[in-house]
């Protein structure tokens, strides 16, 4: 499969993306010729120094950055998915992200829907830590014991982490649009022993109470001692149980209690995978790996620094928060905004805010083109020197306008939840190139393979994948005592190469191209789900009696979500029973994951096993030829495939606006 062949457009030269003198990336460069005795005159010379030798890059970035204390062995032992990293090292997360900037220094703000805000100075951040940590402790919380956060993107979510940080607990959180149901399928696997909540949030001008699910929650994890509840919405909320404390009788009933050491890898937080396959993946990333990656792609990468203020939109459930909270190590102001995406809002905040940096998703810079709003021409960016975007591929048509609409450079990146991190990215001194990803991230040996497991052609679409091990991949699966779905989700294909599930193509100039998924992951927006919360909660309908749902990026740059339905004996799919189906995924999946189309089919594909066919039917509704997908003798009614591809063909001939679901509908039965 070759890329597209557009012609290349660079919308940032390399001169308008070198950082100065005294950056990160400039002082490390220095530090790493110091240490090897060679020069590296550019991004790229740093680059392959950190494949070719990641023990001695890995070490430069942890002396550099002063995180914990020395390895008393080797610095990388064993190859993936065994490999240990800095053995008899100590860290902590929480230690890293206190302990810069002074004690009037900004730490956070912290913006409402209403675009109220509340700001943090470092002292006041430091202080609730490590009173929460103390409320930790005296509530016996051990390390090692999981506090879980249901929460939107505040300031509680933010200390809550560096709380559980602080003591060696592990944190993992959901945010709150979230139903309860989703969230106990995630935390039961982890047992969690505290929750930390709200009572609510308030979402494009709605307010969304959260004290049933609460509830919910806690009759359905029977772990929980202790319930914190955060009152966002107003009053003190009515006591759920015995086990139910204030956020602010929380921090008075202890002594403080700062930072400790813990093991190098020791567990710093779970995250979750969207769950394509089943239960979502509980994934552990541990302090110090954590620490380095957070280091190396904020400040060598991205160029954040103590003059920064970070601004990225997201929410607990997705891993750019935890990059949010992870800013603080680079001594920055993060913004925290928990409302809606409207385009209008939110570039008025990123210049009240004087946001220096922003960070968003393809879908939501869409939407400000969508609305016919210039950033640059509606709102005083001053402060703004450049952004991010990631979630999705960004395409090139969009990454052009971004130039003429915002006149910041705009770096495209993609990383994973996995990783909690980046594989591909902006780069300092490299330039942009419309609709691609400057390079690869620093320490990421990052590649295009194909089936045979060797590399394909420059500019030919490969699996991406990683051959060289990074601090932040995971240190294991919640509950994977023998590793084997770990091996599983990531050296399936090769034992010792790790298979993201992306598929990329390289230029000869080293940067790169996304092509979407190579598994089943919704990716809405930036926000990824597995087909698998969304099966459960429709297939449970009496009316229905399969389902199957794809996210398809089209050649447009659209992202278009149907989901396919077979209907039980006796029901049809009328209007009404589309918007039961999609008010049953807005209430108990989540409203972010409504499908854009809901059609019923006569059937649905399967391997011989029963396994719903998702890859192949996304691949086949892109425009690929049934036979390219797969084997026909592999799938029970390869009758169905043709349909597939009817619908494709329907949509890429359309005039305007999308196949209506009665077309569809009547090209599918």
């Amino acid at each position: 499969m070759t890329a597209d062949g557009d012609d290349r457009v660079v919308l940032w030269s390399a001169t308008d993306t070198e950082p100065d003198a005294n950056s990160a990336f400039a002082r490390f460069r220095s530090f790493a010729e110091s240490r090897c005795g060679t020069e590296f005159p550019d991004y790229r010379a740093v680059h392959a120094w950190s494949v070719a030798d990641p023990e001695h890059f890995w070490e430069a970035v942890r002396r550099f950055f002063e995180i914990g204390t020395p390895s008393d062995g080797r610095i990388l032992d064993g190859e993936m998915p065994a490999t240990r990293w800095f053995a008899g090292a100590t860290a902590n997360f929480a230690a890293q992200a206190l302990s810069v900037g002074a004690d009037n220094d900004c730490a956070l703000v912290v913006v409402s829907d209403d675009l109220s805000s509340d700001t943090y100075s470092r002292a006041r951040l430091r202080s609730e830590v490590a009173a929460l940590a103390g409320a930790l402790r005296a509530w016996g919380v051990e390390s090692g014991d999981v506090i879980a956060g249901y929460l939107p993107n505040s300031a509680e979510a933010i200390v809550g982490l560096l709380a559980a940080a602080s003591i060696g607990a592990v944190w993992s959180s959901v945010g709150q649009d979230y139903a309860a149901s989703a969230v106990v399928t995630r935390m039961a696997q982890l047992e969690p022993v505290v929750l930390v909540s709200a009572d609510g949030y308030t979402f494009a001008g709605t307010r969304h109470d959260r004290v049933a699910a609460i509830r919910e929650i806690e009759a359905s994890l029977p772990s929980l001692r202790r319930i914190v509840v955060s009152a966002r919405l107003g009053a003190e909320p009515e006591r759920g149980s015995d086990l139910w404390i204030g956020w602010k009788d929380a921090l008075q009933c202890a002594g403080p209690v700062a930072p400790e050491p813990v093991p190098f890898d020791h567990p710093l937080w779970a995250l979750f995978s969207s769950g394509t396959t089943g239960t979502p993946k509980a994934l552990v990333h541990g302090h110090g790996g954590i620490c380095l990656e957070m280091h190396t792609m904020l400040e060598l990468n991205m160029d954040i620094g103590p003059a920064d203020r970070f601004f990225w939109y997201t929410s607990p459930s997705w891993m750019m928060w935890n990059v949010l909270a992870a800013s603080l190590v680079t001594g920055c102001s993060a913004v925290c905004y928990e409302g809606s995406a409207d385009p209008a809002k939110v570039w008025s905040l990123v210049a009240r805010e004087e946001a220096t940096f922003f960070g968003t998703s393809p879908g939501f810079l869409r939407a400000t083109a969508d609305a016919g709003i210039e950033p640059a021409r509606d709102h005083d960016l001053h402060a703004l020197s450049s952004m991010g975007s990631t979630g999705s591929p960004l395409p090139a048509s969009l990454h052009r306008w971004t130039r003429d609409a915002i006149g910041v450079p705009v770096h495209s990146s993609s990383g994973g939840t996995d990783i909690a991190g980046a594989f591909l990215a902006g780069a300092p001194g490299v330039p942009v190139w419309a609709g691609e990803l400057s390079a690869p991230a620093l320490g990421v040996a990052v590649s295009a393979w194909g089936h045979d497991g060797t590399p394909v052609t420059t500019g030919d679409v490969g699996e991406l994948v990683v051959t060289r091990p990074l601090p932040s991949m995971p240190l294991r699966l919640w509950d994977d005592h023998d590793g084997s779905r770990y091996r599983a989700s990531y050296f399936d294909a090769w034992p010792t190469v790790w298979r993201h599930g992306d598929w990329v193509s390289f230029t000869p100039d080293g940067s790169a191209r996304l092509h979407g998924r190579s598994d089943a992951t919704l990716n809405r927006r930036g926000v990824r789900m597995g087909s698998g919360d969304i099966y459960a909660v429709i297939e449970a309908l009496p009316e229905v009696g399969e389902a199957l749902v794809v996210g398809v990026e089209e050649t447009d740059g659209e992202y278009w979500m149907p989901m396919f339905v077979t209907m039980a004996e006796g029901h049809v799919l009328d209007d009404a029973m589309r918007t039961k189906l999609c008010e049953r995924i807005r209430r108990d999946v989540s409203p972010r994951h409504v499908p854009d189309d809901v059609i019923e089919v006569a059937a649905l594909p399967h391997t011989r096993t029963g396994k719903k066919l998702e890859v192949p039917v996304k691949r086949i509704l892109q425009g690929a030829e049934v036979s390219a997908v797969l084997a026909l003798d592999a799938v029970d009614r390869a009758d169905i495939l043709d349909v597939f591809s009817s619908l494709a063909a329907s949509r890429r001939s359309r005039t305007s606006g999308q196949v209506s679901t009665s077309q569809a509908k009547g090209a599918l039965l």
